[in-house]
């Protein structure tokens, strides 16, 4: 099938909208012996959490937020770690299980918030992509869509380094799943939210390609 793929924006961002929840924060304010009540707005619980990371070292805030987050993945010692690391270090960009990243991303940015600017200030990509292919009308899988854009992305981006077998075979590409933290569709358009790790705007060398698809059927 004939297919046009059309980036028609990258921006850098700070943070994934709406992976923090108003109950993620109102848990976390109980975490921190700061219970409130659930009729406050976000940015009062924002205003809450500071006040209550005032009291502790930036690592032992970072320690309340990683067992609430990833205690399902991460013993004690691990957390305690990482907890450390962050200040100095984008562990989401560094951790090898990249299957955290989205999470370790999404902690670290709002500590930065918490701590004004104490732990690095890590950077994700927004990527506004255009999808035209011809009598297809099902959403692409974030292999597909990553599979795609490789092929508008200079060679030297990670991802070809690291997966080069994974995106020249047939076989799926699981690490997408990881890679491609977000994935909204509306239509044809579609929105991919990843770190500037994997893709960062100098790293596209096209905006549009004219390709053939071909489905990724998984058996």
């Amino acid at each position: 099938m004939k297919a046009v793929f059309t980036i028609e924006r990258v921006t850098t961002i700070n943070e994934i909208p709406s992976y923090w929840s108003k109950e993620d924060y109102f848990a976390l304010l109980k975490e921190f012996g700061l219970p409130v009540a659930n009729t406050i707005s976000e940015n009062e619980c924002i205003e809450y959490l500071q006040m209550a990371v005032s009291e502790l070292e930036p690592n032992e805030s970072a320690q309340v937020l990683l067992t609430y987050k990833l205690s399902e993945y991460l013993n004690e010692n691990q957390i305690e770690q990482i907890s450390n690391d962050m200040l100095i270090d984008k562990i989401s960009e560094e951790y090898p299980e990249i299957n955290l990243h989205y999470d370790l991303y999404s902690i670290n940015q709002l500590l930065f918030k918490l701590y004004n600017g104490k732990f690095p200030n890590a950077k994700a990509s927004l990527i506004e992509l255009l999808v035209e292919i011809n009598d297809y009308s099902e959403n692409l899988t974030k292999d597909e869509v990553l599979r795609n854009l490789m092929k508008m992305s200079s060679d030297s981006i990670v991802i070809k380094r690291l997966f080069s077998d994974k995106l020249e075979g047939d076989e799926p590409f699981e690490e997408a799943n990881d890679i491609i933290w977000k994935l909204d569709i509306e239509g044809n358009h579609y929105k991919i939210y990843t770190s500037e790790y994997w893709i960062a705007n100098e790293e596209i060398i096209t905006s549009k390609i004219e390709t053939e698809f071909e489905p990724i059927v998984i058996e």
